[in-house]
């Protein structure tokens, strides 16, 4: 382990290695960095602001860099870029919750730290970036994309603050925003101050448009073997959820893929649903048909929440899959699954879901900004105390929400590419319905949708939805008839705000 202090990401201090300071020829933190990358490849470099060194957890660092691909820092005091990234990314990655480990490429100078081999990689791309805060986040921003596992780790220091400062400047995200993301999100960002900041920086937009782009930088990292160190080893029992309303033969199908498995499942734990109440089952399970144990549990209770958060408490074994009822797949996916969880030290992945006919469209494993309740494979002990919001019942978003529920909670989700599930996405049944609201304003329909508006406020923070805001009424506009835009914008205006009083009347009858 090799140690690069530093004094406000500006000037360098020293560097030392097992004690003994090291001399170098580089001049500033961003060369010294590289050039501790060529000298130490097997070395863990840890980079940290002058001051942090008794606030440095030595004991944590086996636990968070448990493998060679893994890039964690901390935002002890400051952190490069701040909450405004939201106002051009959707994703989880960039609203951090700062008590727990959680997946993130936002990188703070503070302390943090990254195989050397692994560092080496980037320097091809990313040599010529002199400020050591904006290197960071280049780096994780890239890899994030190209398999490197990228956190916020409190677990490295012992204390920290509960605000920070961002040394960022705004020409600094813009220039950020112009090279890691599509070109129209530039013209988003300057939109945004413009309305929401009462700024206008076209100045910066247009300079920032002369730089380089790295939006989509492919990079190999695939001659880095994962391994995880982590030594906690669970006996390979798994439980199966699935939930199945008015698709009989393809729950059928999926139970024989169950039976053929190379690594049985303990329980299979199924909820039927029929919405009528004079329908009775389509199942008669008997046990001597099935080399696992079937737990069906029939109900005239519909909803896809329901039904999982149900099966959920009658899990019992070490892992569970969730599981669609139109699923089909290999014999050798739940040991091949559970293998891979092991191997890198997950508690979740997501397999590869595709449909008949159709060629995945990630091919490298890396951390996974959405979350799929019908391909998971997951820890059973890491989600006791996690449920499918019933809020999001018949519509959209509570698979979504769930992953968002793992990430805070300090659970990743990593998207694995060679476990594979064809989703036949079958029309009959499923559990989608149009939601009811006595909220209405003319001839006008809420948008974005009441459930999906549930979803932004719980899980976005306030730049995030006035992007997303900012890009739907954007992206909507040719797919309307309104041709006026001051008209269109009031419209637009009156649909969110329609959206949005459902979603409180709908929290308000559920408080009640």
């Amino acid at each position: 382990m090799i140690f690069l202090v530093h004094n406000q990401a500006k000037t360098l201090v020293f560097c030392k290695k097992e004690g003994k300071e090291l001399s170098l020829k580089a001049a500033t933190i961003s060369d010294t960095f590289w050039e501790l990358a060529e000298l130490y490849p097997e070395e863990l470099i840890i980079w940290m602001e002058e001051g942090q060194e008794s606030n440095f957890n030595k004991d944590s660092v086996i636990k968070i860099f448990h493998h060679d691909l893994i890039m964690a820092s901390f935002a002890v005091k400051t952190r490069f870029l701040d909450d405004r990234i939201g106002y051009v990314d959707e994703l989880p990655f960039v609203n951090v919750k700062r008590n727990v480990q959680y997946p993130t490429w936002l990188m703070s100078a503070d302390v943090g730290g990254i195989k050397g081999e692994v560092l080496v990689k980037f320097r091809s791309h990313l040599q010529h970036i002199t400020n050591f805060g904006y290197l960071l986040n280049a780096i994780a921003k890239i890899g994030q994309q190209n398999g490197l596992f990228c956190y916020s780790a409190p677990g490295l220091v012992h204390n920290f603050s509960e605000e920070i400062k961002y040394t960022a400047s705004n020409s600094q995200l813009f220039q950020f925003v112009a090279q890691f993301y599509k070109k129209p999100r530039l013209a988003v960002l300057g939109w945004c101050f413009k309305k929401y900041e009462n700024e206008n920086y076209i100045f910066s937009l247009v300079r920032s448009l002369l730089k380089k782009s790295f939006f989509q930088q492919k990079l190999d990292l695939s001659d880095i073997t994962i391994k995880s160190s982590k030594i906690e080893v669970l006996e390979d029992t798994i439980d199966i959820v699935i939930p199945t309303i008015g698709r009989p033969e393809h729950l059928l199908n999926v139970l024989e893929d169950l039976k053929q498995q190379t690594l049985l499942p303990k329980n299979v734990i199924i909820v039927e649903q029929k919405a009528d109440p004079k329908e009775r089952s389509d199942f008669s399970f008997k046990p001597g048909d099935w080399p696992f144990k079937i737990n069906h549990v029939f109900t005239h209770k519909t909803g896809a929440c329901k039904s999982r958060n149900l099966a959920l408490s009658m899990v019992i074994s070490n892992y569970v899959f969730l599981c669609d009822d139109d699923n089909r797949f290999k014999d050798n996916i739940i040991r091949d699954a559970i293998k891979e969880l092991n191997r890198i030290g997950a508690e979740v992945i997501n397999t590869t879901y595709i449909q008949k006919d159709e060629a995945p469209v990630y091919h490298k494993m890396k951390q996974w900004g959405a979350f799929g309740s019908g391909n998971a494979f997951l820890r059973a002990d890491k989600i006791r105390d996690i449920k499918f919001d019933e809020n999001f019942e018949f519509g959209y978003g509570e698979d979504i929400d769930f992953g968002c529920q793992l990430r805070n909670s300090g659970i990743d989700i990593i998207y694995h590419p060679t476990v594979e599930i064809l989703h036949l996405k079958t029309p009959m049944g499923g559990f989608r319905q149009q939601i009811k609201n006595d909220c209405k304003q003319g001839d006008l329909q809420p948008k974005p949708s009441p459930t999906f508006m549930s979803y932004l406020k719980k899980n976005y923070n306030d730049f995030q939805i006035l992007g997303y805001k900012t890009v739907l009424w954007l992206k909507f506009y040719n797919k309307q008839n309104v041709r006026n835009p001051f008209v269109y914008i009031s419209e637009m205006e009156k649909r969110w705000n329609l959206s949005e009083n459902i979603v409180t009347k709908i929290s308000s009858d559920n408080v009640l």
